[in-house]
């Protein structure tokens, strides 16, 4: 662990780098471990169970999407504690934090297993994919505690500083994907993919506990837990666990949508889900390292050094995702055939592209300041902001557009507006925040 650190005094760019690199790391590994199953099923088993991953995967990505909201949740208040140097403070978010994450986590496993059908069936799932979906799906939602409990391990590291450890535990269960998912596919079928992940999930988590344990990082303490502090934890956790959630319901309704036109488009759909996790990571990355290092800055009372950290990621996330952009523009057609060798896929997948473009340069200025706002202790400002740009925003202008004419095309043009209204607004209500809490310290 990386104990050296400062974001208060320390230099801007090195803190920064030091965060970020990793975090941008391993969730680069992540991507490449969520790929290995698209990669082995689209390649081994062909369209129509990749059609059916695809409808499987906006519950993967809102489970996921639950999980790091809620730990991002409390690396806010544990951020902040830090930075204002309170021990006791934060020895009881993180004792009381882990008792709540153990159990929420389970609540959910239980609630999905018992409802599994209803909720494929609500999505407009086919019915020639409706089987291979729910078998897929009632095994990955049994490792959603491992899931859970990783994701929260890896926010309270981020907490103190450290994202290295988090590079390593994600490579050891991309390896592990990597392995066993062609053995359990060929041996099993389409759902022993999901039976290679529960076991690397597990894997991973059982790693993680070990070298928190064996480096005496921090210590889980029923001593410490303190129900006064679980009122503060899920004011912090709930919108943040909103805003996290809200692109992968968006996601889902637009699976649902898009799952009335063909197979093929559905197929489509989920490969430019996988590919634009290449342009979401970074800026994802900027969004949780931000939440950490302005949370310490603000605990200090040094907005300064937080307005230096937000221009500094802007720098380095506008020029990453241009570069990004382009190169999966010019070879969406190349990358589409990585996981199904179909030309109507292949067509979709690159006017898609094609239209959103720009979007996401854009997403990564939106990111940067709604990690700084959940940093100033706003998340319930970040929460609303993604209410209004996917909800309000997306999802009606993508029906509108998808039945005046547009098709799949109009789609994709509601998602690049949202990302246009989503940068202006983030960008205003970052700055007038800012300006208060400048003001504040005067």
């Amino acid at each position: 662990m990386n104990t050296k650190l400062d974001f208060i005094n320390g230099n801007t760019k090195k803190c920064l780098l030091a965060m970020t690199l990793p975090m941008i790391v391993a969730m680069f590994l992540n991507m490449a471990y969520n790929l290995v199953d698209s990669l082995w099923i689209g390649n081994l088993l062909g369209e129509l169970a990749y059609a059916a991953l695809t409808n499987s995967t906006p519950i993967v990505l809102l489970l996921t999407s639950v999980a790091m909201g809620a730990t991002n949740g409390i690396s806010i208040l544990l951020s902040q504690a830090i930075g204002a140097r309170n021990e006791q403070k934060k020895k009881k978010v993180i004792s009381t934090s882990f008792c709540i994450a153990v159990i929420f986590s389970l609540f959910i496993t239980f609630i999905l297993e018992l409802f599994l059908p209803v909720i494929l069936a609500a999505l407009n799932t086919p019915a020639e994919t409706m089987n291979m979906a729910r078998d897929y799906l009632s095994i990955y939602i049994l490792g959603y505690i491992a899931v859970y409990l990783y994701l929260y391990f890896t926010a309270v590291l981020r907490s103190f500083g450290n994202t290295i450890f988090q590079v390593i535990a994600m490579l050891i269960s991309t390896i592990l994907n990597i392995v066993l998912d062609p053995i359990f596919i060929l041996k099993i079928g389409f759902h022993g993919a999901a039976i290679a992940t529960l076991l690397s999930q597990s894997m991973c988590l059982i790693f993680m506990i070990i070298y928190i344990k064996k480096r005496n990082v921090f210590k889980i303490s029923f001593a410490d837990f303190d129900k006064k502090e679980i009122i503060p934890l899920i004011k912090s956790a709930v919108p943040s666990v909103i805003q996290q959630s809200i692109p992968a319901i968006s996601t889902t309704f637009l699976t649902s949508l898009v799952s009335t036109y063909s197979i093929s488009a559905i197929a489509a759909y989920g490969i430019t889900g996988k590919l634009e996790t290449i342009l979401f990571y970074p800026a994802m990355a900027f969004n949780m390292v931000l939440t950490s290092i302005v949370g310490q800055c603000i605990g200090a009372k040094r907005v300064d050094r937080a307005k230096n950290y937000l221009k500094l990621s802007l720098k380095y996330g506008i020029t990453v995702l241009f570069i990004l952009s382009i190169l999966i523009i010019i070879f969406s057609k190349q990358l589409a055939g990585l996981f199904v060798s179909s030309d109507p896929v292949a067509q979709i997948v690159e006017e898609y592209f094609i239209i959103i473009s720009i979007g996401y340069v854009l997403n990564t200025v939106t990111n940067c300041y709604l990690g700084c706002l959940n940093g100033m202790g706003k998340p319930t400002k970040s929460m609303i902001l993604m209410i209004f740009y996917y909800l309000v925003v997306r999802i009606p202008l993508a029906y509108v557009f998808s039945y005046i004419g547009l098709g799949l095309n109009g789609i994709w043009i509601a998602v690049l507006i949202s990302h246009i209204i989503a940068c202006i607004t983030a960008i205003l209500t970052g700055t007038h925040s800012f300006k208060k809490n400048i003001k504040m310290e005067g």
